[in-house]
């Protein structure tokens, strides 16, 4: 008789440890997923580019208005491409969770375009190689340079 109460006991207590056992995955996704939305994570972690597509609204070097152009910028796979005005272009990018950034060596298409859209093409590469911290607020992305000047400011979207 002892031995038959000693196991019903013992599976009693086993049950909870087997329930929270198989519980804490879930609950670990779960916090994982919660931190990974455009403005989760820690207060002091950048949210991640990866899949994400913005359009040029906003730049600081220039009287030219970016919206009068076709400027925009996907990030995948750890690259970055788009449209720069007249051509495409592509290439690596680096964003850290402390909201570095840096582009790589971009390779584009060489097609020629009106006087105003190469200015735009060229005036907007400029300032994505300058690039060296991102942060992103909303729907907003912004680039900044090395000094923390804001150059590049986008939209969600394409």
């Amino acid at each position: 008789m002892r031995t038959t109460r000693a196991r019903a006991a013992g599976r009693r207590t086993a049950l909870p440890i087997l329930l929270l056992a198989l519980a804490m995955p879930l609950v670990a996704a779960a916090l994982v997923v919660a931190g990974c939305g455009s403005g989760g994570g820690d207060a002091g972690s950048a949210p991640s580019l990866e899949g994400t597509s913005w359009r040029l609204t906003g730049w600081s070097a220039s009287s030219l208005d970016p919206a009068d152009f076709t400027i925009t910028a996907q990030f995948a796979d750890g690259r970055i491409s788009g449209k720069s005005a007249v051509n495409t272009y592509g290439g690596p990018y680096e964003a850290g969770e402390d909201g570095s950034f840096s582009v790589g060596d971009l390779a584009s298409t060489m097609m020629a375009g009106p006087e105003p859209d190469m200015r735009a093409e060229t005036i907007y590469l400029q300032l994505l190689a300058e690039a060296k911290q991102y942060a992103v607020e909303g729907e907003a992305l912004t680039l900044s340079d090395a000094n923390g000047n804001e150059s590049l400011i986008y939209a969600a979207g394409e």
